[in-house]
């Protein structure tokens, strides 16, 4: 009995193999290209039988999940009408990136996106979500780039400062020590 128990887990293992990431969330602006990045990992070969889809929930009360993009046979077939000339495969399936791009952004596709691959026989296994925040230019988050330069600029200008401050002062005093002398 426990000879069948261990088969039957080995063969469950190799079958459930199955895991599907994405970023946990994406902030884009309003009219710019969103990239929706997603990868799976599984123990099986990709082929023409692997799927992907791509479903949308609205930030909006009661809204269900509809699919905007369906991955199948090495095609792209479009799903919604509103996502329909906006959605892209930019992923490369043999490499297990299914990733899709999403332009122009807009406000109303504020919402979560579902990414989920069926690689058979490995076709249990999670899901991944990423929440798509929309945001006007204003909203987005500031990089602290410029800050960064300038810190590591003003340090420079320290440092040459006390070198230079260094060189006068040993000067003075070796100057004084030859006149001393």
């Amino acid at each position: 009995r426990a000879a069948r128990r261990d088969v039957f887990s080995a063969v469950t293992e190799q079958t459930c193999g199955l895991d599907v990431q994405a970023d946990p969330e994406v902030i884009v602006q309003n009219g710019t290209t969103g990239v929706l990045r997603c990868s799976f990992k599984s123990s099986e070969v990709v082929t023409k039988r692997t799927t992907v889809t791509w479903k949308f929930q609205s930030n909006q009360p009661n809204s269900l999940y509809l699919t905007i993009f369906y991955f199948s046979d090495g095609q792209g077939y479009p799903g919604l009408e509103e996502f329909k000339e906006r959605v892209q495969f930019i992923g490369d399936i043999n490499k297990r990136d299914v990733s899709i791009q999403l332009s122009p952004t807009q406000f109303s596709d504020n919402g979560t996106f579902i990414c989920d691959v069926k690689n058979p026989p490995d076709v249990s296994g999670t899901q991944a979500e990423t929440l798509l925040r929309v945001v006007l230019k204003e909203s987005l988050p500031q990089k602290n780039t410029g800050v960064i330069v300038a810190a590591v600029c003003g340090a420079m200008v320290l440092l040459v400062i006390i070198a230079v401050a260094a060189c006068i002062i040993m000067r003075v005093l070796h100057s004084r020590h030859e006149y001393e002398g």
